[in-house]
């Protein structure tokens, strides 16, 4: 299979879609599973899909219709396709058996007769167009005719006016048309003539009854007309004339037969169409967003029949006193964006079956006593963006089967004693939003089922317990702070999902615990990492069965992160951090170390500036990795060695690199990689420095400054190390002295280009790196080895970090300077300086002075115990430089000094004859 430079992402199915053996890619696609949307839908865009399918493909920009769809894998259960095709030639998804859905949206289109055939499981076929105006779109009578279990079809954006007599398939059940050119419905009868019992799609004789449930005809502006039998035989479940200027009488001589629901929102009816809800007997109707501020008695009886009516955004102010008792079946009520308050003043005469009343945004101040009493089976109410300030037992009584409660963005600040001893069966409660300071288990007394709860203030919030026993969701907002007050360590023994947005989350007392032995899912913004600190903090001693973890801080450092407490996290958000500039603090590297069952990993806005191979160290388990908003990362050349092994799914979101060839391998990597899906590299950018704004192409950048043919590679330095070797000859002879003069000027040019100075520009000898627990040993052996006078020493020059650096000067310049000014530098490794970043910064630089610049001092390394290669990332990146004499195994039990020393004597003076050579 061909491979591209834009890559795709795969999300994969981890709890049921299996690890797939082979690898692909497509240009400008994105490529996921359905059941990872929830983790990774604020990062990656994704096509409309419907419940239930798992793989699919959105590609956007294409303009070659065969290119891109080779790319696409062919067990693919949803497709979107985005860009320009002038022709959908004949067969053109015949290998993709397997698509349920496909949507398309392609600009103006000629679809050939069989374009569509062979897909015999597609369920959901839409021709979009976004547009202001339409395109014309042209489709033959047997276009659809293969289509045998498609449910529903949609044109958007289209004109059909130009095709005529399509058959539909019988198995059709939703049918839209939106912004589109028709003036009446009439039409239809034209372009389907088969959605009428006269007809059969399949022109057999045998018995045929009408199939098309939903009809959708919204957002059409010129669709003013209905015309006599427009839907003559249809059976419809629901008709949508949504935002169209369609006057409703007409349905009454269209042949309608049946009609369950009308959705008539933002028509700009004034009142309620009582003659069409009669005639049909409506069972739903939806009135929103229309001008209707009053409801007049005499259209009231034709509504008995309405077990849904939906009013909001009205500018109602008052219901008729009858309204209730004409709607005897009414189940679900939406008055929401109203004009109700301040004071609730609904007619008496409530219908008892209403299960679901919505009076959010109603500019309500306050709840008269009894105001529910009436609905015995209200089972959600609805109360949000109002202005009720305090409530009582007196306000719900009634309320016996209710299950949901709503009063969200009020102004409560008050909650008596009791107030939900009318909401026996209560299972959620939102009082987000609210001037609540304080709240306790004894506020939420009454309810035995709660199992939802949200709190929130925008002041400071004290909890307090009892926790409701049966509590399984909690979620806890105020932005300065959130107190919970501990007794005894009282756990939250079901609690499974837990958020909490505040910036200071504070256990009282301080010394307190709280347990959550069974949360599974956990989301934390605006916290402080040092909610994770052990033994300081107690907040999370310890979550053995979390799954989930999005944390997004906010407070810029990632100190007091830690995350051995999560030893089953599967999943793992991060956001606004700063692992860079905070060097005292916990790295990555170590926060991953301790979740080795993790197999996504997100990571956004943790200005990380580098990535390398101890990153993923013990993350064999890792399955998606995925980059957001970072700035000025590189990715270092060791993550090379881990390419068999780097997760199979790699996404780059807003990611700006380094220009650096250290990344050269990125290209190769991203269209060769065996098992590995790369997105968002074609898009990037690089920059060569802080003020490099030119935002240079990432993968052009590669290509063009950095050459990885090792063929030309080859041929380059040979041809320049004859010419060389030419030269220096003819340098060397004798006979000419013209040549005198010219051996001088390429001296001086040798010089300028090695950019040192005379071997008594070295302040140092040796340079030391070592790591604090090594010390001692350092101190003790090595120094008196290397820095005493022989006989006892070898009368070197040490530069020590602890003893020569300058008071109050910055470690890092300070270790470049050493290192340029010192002949070698000698780092001495052990399994704790691998573990320190100090010694793990100080390797890099001497790594740098080792490969990028000619002549500069060379690189000594010094073993104090077996370290296995993949742990020495650094060390395994330098093997093609280092010479055998380069290194030294040096165990501590029984150390060869006088071995050692001669090595290093030959070491020393080896780099010191280079250096006078690249001088001369």
């Amino acid at each position: 299979m061909k491979r591209c430079l834009y890559s795709t992402l795969l999300l994969p199915c981890m709890m049921s879609f299996s690890l797939r053996s082979w690898a692909w890619t497509a240009p400008d696609c994105t490529v996921g599973d359905e059941s990872l949307l929830s983790n990774l839908s604020f990062y990656v865009p994704f096509c409309t899909l419907v419940p239930g399918l798992h793989l699919f493909a959105s590609c956007s920009n294409v303009k070659d219709l065969p290119q891109t769809l080779a790319s696409v894998p062919r067990d693919i259960e949803a497709l979107c396709l985005q860009g320009t095709v002038p022709n959908l030639p004949d067969d053109a998804f015949g290998l993709f058996s397997s698509l349920h859905l496909l949507t398309l949206q392609l600009g103006t289109t000629k679809v050939a007769a069989r374009a569509i055939q062979g897909l015999h499981q597609l369920q959901h076929l839409s021709f979009e167009h976004h547009a202001p105006c339409c395109l014309n779109l042209f489709l033959r009578q047997d276009t659809l005719e293969s289509l045998r279990f498609l449910n529903s079809i949609s044109f958007q954006g289209y004109c059909l006016n130009y095709s005529q007599s399509i058959e539909l398939p019988i198995s059709l059940s939703h049918l839209t048309l939106k912004h589109s050119c028709q003036t009446e419905l009439q039409e239809l009868q034209k372009l389907f003539p088969n959605l009428g019992s006269g007809f059969s799609p399949t022109h057999r004789p045998r018995p045929w009854s009408p199939f098309l449930e939903v009809l959708d005809l919204s957002s059409n502006l010129h669709l003013s007309q209905v015309g006599v039998g427009a839907l003559k035989g249809l059976h419809l479940r629901s008709l949508r004339l949504d935002g169209t200027p369609l006057n409703t009488t007409g349905l009454l001589d269209s042949g309608l037969l049946h009609l369950d629901s009308l959705s008539l929102v933002h028509t700009g009816v004034n009142k309620l169409p009582g003659n069409v809800t009669g005639y049909f007997e409506l069972g739903a109707l939806d009135l929103g967003r229309n001008q209707i501020q009053n409801i007049k008695d005499e259209d009231l009886p034709s509504l008995h029949s309405l077990e849904v009516i939906s009013l909001y955004a009205n500018s109602l102010q008052l219901l008729p006193p009858g309204f209730f008792s004409a709607l005897p079946q009414l189940q679900r009520l939406n008055l929401s964006m109203n004009k109700l308050g301040p004071t609730l003043v609904l007619p008496q005469g409530w219908s008892s079956n209403l299960k679901v009343l919505d009076l959010s945004h109603n500019e309500l101040c306050s709840l008269p006593h009894g105001a529910f009493s009436s609905l015995p089976q209200l089972q959600e109410l609805w109360l949000s963006g109002n202005n009720i300030s305090s409530l009582s037992s007196e306000n719900l009584e009634g309320l016996r089967q209710l299950k949901s409660l709503d009063l969200s963005w009020n102004q409560i600040k008050v909650l008596k004693p009791g107030w939900l001893f009318p909401l026996p069966a209560l299972t959620s409660l939102n009082i987000l939003g609210t001037y609540l300071e304080t709240i306790s288990g004894r506020h939420l007394q009454g309810t035995r089922k709660l199992s939802h709860l949200q709190l929130g203030s925008v002041a400071i919030l004290d909890i307090y317990p009892p926790w409701p026993p049966e509590l399984l969701c909690l979620e806890v907002w105020a932005q300065p702070s959130v107190f919970f007050h501990v007794a005894n360590g009282e756990p939250f023994l079901f609690l499974e999902n837990l958020s909490l947005q505040s910036s200071n989350v504070v256990l009282v007392p301080f010394n307190g615990t709280i347990h959550f032995p069974s949360l599974r899912h956990l989301t934390l913004r605006g916290c402080s990492p040092f909610i994770f600190s052990s033994p300081d903090s107690r907040f999370f001693p310890q979550l053995p069965l979390l799954e989930h973890l999005h944390f997004w801080s906010g407070h810029e450092d990632a100190e007091n992160l830690h995350l051995s407490i999560t030893p089953k996290l599967r999943v793992l958000e991060l956001g606004h951090m700063d692992f860079f500039y905070n060097l005292g603090s916990v790295t990555l590297e170590e926060v991953l170390k301790e979740v080795p069952q993790l197999q996504v990993l997100a990571l956004s806005h943790l200005n990380l500036r580098n990535l390398s191979i101890s990153t993923f160290t013990g993350l064999g388990l890792l399955r998606l990795l995925l980059l957001n908003s970072e700035w000025d990362l590189g990715l270092d050349s060791s993550l090379q060695e881990m390419i068999s092994q780097m997760p199979e799914y790699v996404y780059f979101s807003n990611v700006t690199f380094i220009c650096q060839c250290e990344s050269s391998w990125v290209g190769p990597w991203a269209t060769g990689a065996p098992n590995t899906f790369v997105y968002g590299l074609g898009h990037s950018i690089c920059m060569a420095n802080a003020s490099d704004y030119s935002k240079t192409p990432l993968l052009s950048f590669l290509s063009s400054h950095c050459a990885h043919d090792p063929n030309f590679q080859g041929f380059l330095i040979s041809f320049i190390l004859v010419l060389l070797l030419m030269f220096s000859a003819l340098l060397g002879c004798p006979k000419w002295p013209w040549l005198r003069q010219l051996r001088k000027l390429f001296y001086a040019w040798w010089w300028k280009l090695c950019g040192r100075g005379p071997r008594s520009a070295f302040r140092y000898d040796v340079f030391i790196s070592y790591c604090e627990q090594d010390q001692a040993w350092v101190l003790d052996k090595l120094v008196p080895a290397l820095e005493k006078p022989p006989p006892a020493g070898e009368g070197l020059r040490l530069c020590l970090p602890e003893r020569d650096f300058g008071i109050g000067q910055d470690r890092m310049d300070a270790t470049a300077a050493s290192m340029e000014s010192s002949r070698t530098t000698l780092c001495v490794l052990s399994c704790q300086a691998l573990r320190s970043p100090w010694c793990n910064l100080e390797l890099r630089l001497a790594t740098y002075h080792l490969v990028a610049r000619p002549g500069a001092a060379r690189l000594t390394l010094l073993f104090l115990e077996p370290i296995d290669r993949p742990q020495l990332h650094s060390y395994h990146r330098l093997t093609r430089w280092l010479q055998k004499e380069d290194y030294f195994d040096v165990p501590q039990a029984g150390v060869q000094w006088d071995d050692f020393c001669e090595q290093l004597r030959k070491r020393l003076k080896r780099a010191e004859q280079e250096r006078e050579d690249c001088v001369l």
